[in-house]
């Protein structure tokens, strides 16, 4: 499944609002490119394809939405994570 789909839906933010995340394609950092969500509240910004220390943890909204991954989805997130 397409990881972008999965926020299209409410989703409770880590500011314990549920919201619809907005999809921002493409976002550069130091190690590569990102699909990156944004709370259109607190706006904060996640990393969902892979863990980078550029942007806050898809884990911390995993707290919130246990369902949101499946353990593969997170096996793969933390394991092509980006370490400083």
């Amino acid at each position: 499944m397409d990881l972008s789909k999965k926020f299209q839906n409410k989703v409770r933010c880590v500011c314990n609002v549920d919201v619809i995340f907005e999809i921002v394609d493409d976002i550069e950092c130091d190690w590569g490119i990102h699909t990156v969500i944004r709370c259109p509240r607190c706006e904060e910004l996640f990393s969902i394809d892979v863990q980078c220390p550029a942007f806050q943890c898809i884990s911390k909204l995993l707290e919130n939405n246990p369902g949101l991954y499946s353990e593969k989805e997170k096996l793969n997130y933390l394991s092509d994570s980006h370490h400083q």
